[in-house]
């Protein structure tokens, strides 16, 4: 766990914002490559820039302001309200993200005058390769972490981290504990499943399908990666019904992208 890299002067580069920024940074470049093969009409790769960097500021505020939401009673109703907008220690909800990215995104595509859904397809191709990044983050971070597991791939965190207070709470572990009981480095799970989502959406993408095909086969796929995942993970998360939030969202993601690709039967190739 290395939630802090280093800290020179006044300066402190923490795990998480680092490896979200070098995720925007891989997302960019691949996007951008798209954008030579003519993905986007009417986009250029400057276009490609100004696309990133506002659905990167719309994604960092819907992801924040979702967490925060999930989490106020228990982490900060009670702390100084500056604490809200601190993206760099963690604490970010996907799918808030996902919501606050497409908002901007469609401001975007109106002010840009191009095709809002051939936009969502190449958000659709980077995205899966910056969460497998920030996904990263959280394992060092500390954040997100799986359930108890005694197997080959589980790992522990030491004292006084976000697992190890978790073990504590449950009565799993005692104060005088030097690390969690082994887990599961559901962060990991993910961020693999992310990565190979990515090379698929990737390759099929330089073939230039219909409009809507990339964004509506990656909602589903991630859908399904993420309600997997989710029976992984231990940290507390917000419920609805039997289902976490990301369950409940993913089951909304699988109707979204269901509705893509029915359009896109429709749409030019």
């Amino acid at each position: 766990m290395y939630p802090t890299l280093f800290t020179i002067g006044p300066l402190t580069v923490h795990s998480f914002g680092l490896m979200v920024a070098l995720g925007f940074l891989a997302a960019f470049y691949f996007m951008t490559r798209l954008a030579r093969l003519g993905f986007v009409k009417k986009l250029s790769e400057e276009g490609v820039s100004q696309l990133v960097l506002c659905a990167m500021l719309g994604g960092a505020f819907g992801a924040r302001l979702a967490y925060v939401c999930e989490h106020w009673s228990a982490e900060y109703a009670e702390r100084p309200f500056l604490e809200v907008f601190r993206f760099d220690k963690g604490g970010l909800m996907f799918y808030g993200g996902l919501v606050g990215a497409i908002v901007v995104i469609v401001f975007f595509a109106k002010a840009k005058k191009v095709s809002l859904v051939r936009i969502l397809d190449l958000c659709a191709v980077g995205l899966p390769l910056g969460h497998a990044f920030g996904r990263v983050g959280c394992f060092l971070n500390g954040c997100c972490f799986g359930r108890v597991c005694d197997s080959v791939i589980s790992v522990t965190y030491p004292a006084n981290s976000p697992p190890w207070w978790e073990q504590v709470g449950a009565g799993l572990i005692g104060r005088g504990a030097p690390e969690t009981l082994p887990i599961l480095p559901s962060q990991l799970i993910e961020a693999a499943a992310n990565l190979v989502l990515f090379a698929a959406l990737f390759a099929w993408a330089r073939k230039k399908p219909a409009e809507g095909r990339v964004a509506g086969i990656y909602l589903i796929a991630y859908a399904f990666i993420r309600f997997f995942t989710e029976t992984l993970r231990s940290d507390p998360r917000m419920m609805v019904g039997p289902l976490t939030i990301s369950q409940f969202l993913s089951i909304c993601a699988v109707v979204f992208g269901a509705w893509l690709l029915l359009r896109s039967r429709t749409a030019k190739q």
